[in-house]
């Protein structure tokens, strides 16, 4: 205790607490970049246990999805998927299905739109987007593709995630801009898996369904 009574020490875990912890990671993102960044520094920018940061935010993907405004982060989107340990023959689709529902939600489709946009305007968010990319989704969807070229494969991937993305949500070039989803997984889904190194078509559902026995 200080001499006039209060608590010596770091802020606690109050609701302004958590605006100083994200308002310092936005300054230490832009300023450093996604790999440079560590959670302790952002704690100590902004005078906060450590503890805090994982318990408002859980990792440092969400700590940059936060900080990002995104309430669906990419990064944490494919995390979850991968940590349910989804088939490889499944995840594409399952991917495509995430993406798309993730940009068609109102309060989180306009946050991404709008990161997004400020990535092609301005080249610090531009190289901060690249970075978590490289980091968080790319370096993942490699591990998880294993084998020769693995990381390739994900860039290809990524990349054609990134198109149908540019193309349906930030161009809304028809007729991509107004295809139902089922048409956009029977369309965008068989060049996903291509891109994978997975065969163009899936197991029939009997052959699935014989295996899960």
């Amino acid at each position: 205790m200080t001499k006039d009574g209060s608590a010596r020490g770091r802020r606690p875990g109050r609701p302004e607490t958590r605006q100083a912890i994200l308002a310092a990671a936005r300054r230490r993102f832009l300023a450093d970049g996604y790999r440079s960044v560590t959670m302790r520094s952002i704690a100590a920018d902004a005078d906060v246990d450590l503890a805090l940061l994982s318990y408002y935010f859980g990792s440092k993907k969400g700590l940059f999805g936060a900080a990002l405004a995104l309430p669906a982060n990419p990064a944490e989107l494919l995390a979850a998927l991968l940590d349910s340990k989804v088939e490889r023959d499944a995840f594409p689709e399952r991917a495509l299905r995430q993406v798309m529902s993730a940009w068609e939600a109102p309060e989180s489709g306009a946050a991404l739109d709008t990161m997004l946009r400020g990535a092609f305007h301005d080249e610090s968010i531009a190289a901060l987007v690249r970075e978590g990319v490289e980091r968080e989704l790319v370096d993942r969807l490699a591990e998880f593709a294993g084998g020769p070229d693995a990381h390739r494969r994900a860039v290809a991937f990524s990349s054609v995630l990134a198109g149908l993305i540019t193309t349906r949500y930030l161009l809304c070039l028809e007729p991509v801009a107004s295809m139902g989803r089922e048409e956009l997984l029977r369309v965008f889904t068989p060049q996903l898996r291509l891109a994978l190194g997975l065969p163009p078509h899936r197991r029939a559902e009997g052959d699935r369904r014989a295996r899960s026995r």
